[in-house]
C-alpha cells in the first residue's frame, strides 16, 4: 500500500496554472497511472497539446471553460463534466470565464509533466 499525504504532493506552475501532482512518477511506484489537481486562473490557457502514449481523463470539478482541440475545434467545459483524450489526441484549455477553473486528470500510462512546467516546488 501507497499513503501519501500533502506534503509528498509535487507543485508544477506556470503563469496561471498551478498543478499538483497527487500521485506521479515524482511520489509512487504507480505503472498505471497519475492523478492530478489543476487550478488554471481566469484568462490562463493550457496550449493546445499530445501525449503520444497515455490517454488522460479530465474530471471538471469547479468553474467553466473552454477545451481547446484539434484543427481549431473548441468545446465547453463545466463543472461536473468529464472529459476524456485519446492518445495521441490534441486538447488544451482557456479559463474564458471570472472564476478559477478546477480539474482532476487521470493519466495512464503515468506521465512526469515537469517537462511542462516553468516551476517546480
Amino acid at each position: 500500500m501507497e499513503f501519501l499525504g500533502t506534503n509528498e504532493f509535487k507543485t508544477l506552475s506556470n503563469p496561471g496554472v498551478v498543478s499538483t501532482q497527487l500521485l506521479s512518477p515524482h511520489n509512487s511506484l504507480s505503472e498505471r497511472v497519475t492523478l492530478t489537481r489543476a487550478v488554471v486562473a481566469p484568462g490562463a490557457i493550457q496550449k493546445r497539446h499530445t501525449h503520444n502514449s497515455s490517454e488522460q481523463i479530465w474530471i471538471a470539478i469547479e468553474g467553466r471553460g473552454t477545451l481547446l482541440l484539434a484543427n481549431d475545434a473548441t468545446h465547453p467545459i463545466t463543472a461536473g463534466d468529464v472529459a476524456r483524450f485519446a492518445d495521441g489526441e490534441v486538447h488544451g484549455f482557456v479559463n474564458d470565464s471570472e472564476v478559477d477553473f478546477v480539474y482532476l486528470s487521470v493519466t495512464s500510462p503515468p506521465i512526469n509533466f515537469s517537462y511542462a512546467y516553468r516551476k517546480e516546488s
